[in-house]
């Protein structure tokens, strides 16, 4: 494959493509990300507003197919539901209509369940349908491939080929222990007052158990509803970001830029992708 990288984050499609092919160039406006893309990518990803991008630029790149995980506020369960109304799907609505002009051979979409049924999915999906494209609409989670971590995502697969749905996965899913820092940061425990007046909402876990909540952008600002904390015996922390890219399957080599702070690491963990998962997506694509 001959890939853009829409959306490219801290590369998440970078990790799940592997032997299928290279990426030609990928796309994202925050710095941190970029930064964190070619530290471990080697690729410099373009910073440009996608919402204005030509679509002269985009056919000129010669890629056979774009992968891309638009922002998921406009869908998720605690957005505002704004759907195609809101400013942050102005990218991926100049996107389709890019694709509507000059499709690639392929394309995959990923974001949280709450894009199917949306006006944007029935955006996609008729630029799909007008172009005689097979398609499919596949949701899948983290916890059904060995991870121990609830992240359910819907993917769209189009391509020019006909498409065989594959099997799902059932991996019994590994303890937390297995993805916890060898040396924990102190730095992460909770103070006391912080535990007492978050502990009703906080989803608690020890490292024996096998599950965790959803990590979103918002973890290390929010308390409630954004990700489990891990009880131990001195007491309640955070995961670390590494212990968070972990459970999204990113590679143990992964690394962010010294300067990053903390709560910018979990925000690029919390719009990534799980790396398993995306590559079973992809798994769906036919061989070239």
């Amino acid at each position: 494959m001959r890939v853009l990288e829409l959306f490219s984050g801290l590369g998440g499609w970078h990790c799940a493509l592997r032997h299928r092919g290279s990426v030609l160039a990928a796309y994202d406006v925050s710095e941190a990300a970029n930064a964190t893309y070619v530290l471990n990518h080697g690729l410099e990803p373009k910073a440009r507003e996608l919402a204005t991008l030509p679509m002269e630029e985009l056919a000129s790149l010669g890629a056979d197919t774009w992968l891309m995980s638009p922002p998921c506020q406009p869908f998720c369960r605690m957005g505002n539901h704004r759907d195609l109304e809101d400013r942050r799907s102005g990218a991926f609505h100049h996107l389709v209509e890019c694709f509507k002009q000059a499709p690639p051979e392929q394309l995959v979409l990923e974001n949280v369940n709450g894009f199917l049924g949306s006006d944007a999915h029935a955006l996609l999906s008729a630029a799909i349908r007008s172009h005689g494209m097979h398609h499919l609409e596949l949701q899948a989670c983290p916890s059904r491939f060995g991870l121990p971590n609830l992240r359910p995502r819907v993917f769209v697969v189009a391509s020019r080929k006909p498409l065989e749905r594959l099997p799902m996965p059932s991996l019994p899913a590994r303890a937390l222990a297995d993805f916890l820092d060898a040396i924990e940061d102190e730095a992460l425990y909770l103070r006391a007052e912080t535990h007492t007046r978050h502990y009703q909402g906080l989803d608690l876990v020890e490292a024996g158990d096998r599950r965790s909540a959803c990590f979103i952008g918002g973890y290390g600002r929010r308390f409630v509803g954004s990700g489990s904390f891990l009880k131990t015996e001195r007491g309640v922390r955070r995961f670390s970001p590494f212990e968070v890219a972990r459970l999204l399957g990113l590679p143990e080599g992964f690394r962010f830029p010294e300067a990053l702070s903390l709560e910018a690491r979990y925000r690029l963990l919390g719009n990534g992708l799980s790396i398993p998962v995306a590559a079973w997506a992809l798994d769906h694509l036919p061989s070239r």
